[in-house]
């Protein structure tokens, strides 16, 4: 790793240079990608910085201890200051541990676009639909993350049939990834009359959203089909052709957006789903590519993989790739998941550090 950090640091200097030459500046592209490149270099590039500031004062205090003899008392100074020396030391190799595996997937750092569909269980799947979306707000919210409704489509008794909403912050995709598959919910139904408890499902997309340079769209590539919405009813629903449905022709994927009243939003709203589903589509080809021994991460993130169950009677809640239970439903449906997104994220880090 400290090889490769050694490469990543010269690379660094480099773009420090090249960032700054006038050539550059007058390719807009170029500077575009050679920018996003520097800035994705920097904060390990700055924690590597702090690594070698720590080996040079540990050197340091060797030199005192060897020189000044077991007697002094600068000696003993020394040694304390190096204990703390040590254990910074380790705590800033497993900073770069985790940053050197996190960069090596590459968009860990990107806002995301997750998708929830209800699933087998009619009404009840809408429900616990609505109940998934709930939770990811509210752990939004506990992060300090801003939410946006791309898409929405609701069902009865207040249940969702589809939505599709963006998060934006700090590290989302690198917690919410895990997010992907099919979650599954063990209750009694508000319908149900004789008590007896019902499975239902919901699955649920978390794509990376997509930026300009990671996605290339010819305008050409895309048809725009223009609609009425259709809605609950109201003066501004099957008035004018605002919704709007975008096909990407080369890859088939689809994306609509119905939800705003003017067309040119609903437009924007569909393309950077439309761009998240072609980035997702990309990287599963990549990932089929990848060793089996790399396969074996934490979830193949496939939708129809069965990752979690919510088990009311039992106040549980089971993720069956760790095969971690916890039995606290209520606070975990309230938005606190970081107990399950921590266990998730030191398995995936255990297996990626074996798999190197």
């Amino acid at each position: 790793m400290f090889e490769e950090l050694k490469k990543k640091k010269e690379r660094f200097k480099t773009l420090e240079k090249e960032l700054s030459s006038p050539e550059l500046l007058s390719d807009r592209e170029k500077y575009k990608s050679r920018a996003k490149e520097y800035a994705g270099l920097k904060d390990i590039i700055s924690e590597y910085d702090k690594y070698l500031a720590l080996e040079k004062e540990k050197t340091s205090l060797g030199k005192i201890i060897e020189e000044e003899g077991e007697k002094s008392e600068y000696t003993a100074l020394a040694k304390k200051e190096l204990t703390g020396i040590m254990e910074a030391l380790e705590a800033g190799k497993r900073n770069l541990e985790d940053m050197f595996l996190d960069e090596e997937s590459g968009d860990y750092s990107k806002n995301v676009i997750i998708e929830i569909r209800a699933g087998t269980g009619g009404i009840e799947a809408g429900l616990f639909a609505s109940d998934l979306y709930k939770m990811y707000t509210k752990y939004a919210v506990r992060k300090g993350w801003k939410i946006s409704v791309l898409s929405l489509s609701g069902s009865e008794m207040g249940g969702i049939k589809e939505i599709v909403f963006a998060v934006e912050g700090q590290n989302v995709f690198k917690c919410l990834r895990f997010e992907m598959g099919t979650h599954r919910v063990q209750r009694v139904p508000e319908t149900e009359s004789g008590g007896r408890i019902h499975t239902s499902a919901a699955t649920v997309a978390v794509l990376p959203e997509a930026e300009d340079i990671d996605v290339e769209i010819e305008t050409g590539d895309l048809k725009v089909d223009l609609y009425r919405s259709s809605g609950a009813g109201g003066q501004h629903v099957n008035v004018t052709d605002s919704a709007v449905r975008i096909t990407h022709i080369p890859t088939g994927v689809v994306a609509t957006c119905q939800d705003e009243r003017s067309q040119h939003k609903n437009k924007a709203k569909a393309m950077r789903v439309l761009k998240a589903r072609i980035l997702e589509q990309k990287e599963t080809e990549r990932k089929k590519e990848i060793s089996e021994q790399r396969k074996k991460q934490v979830g193949s993130g496939d939708r129809s993989e069965k990752i979690r169950t919510y088990n009311f009677p039992e106040n549980r809640v089971t993720d069956h790739r760790i095969k971690l239970s916890l039995y606290d439903l209520p606070n975990i449906l309230e938005g606190e998941i970081d107990g399950l997104i921590s266990a998730l994220l030191e398995e995936d880090r255990k297996l990626k550090i074996i798999s190197r």
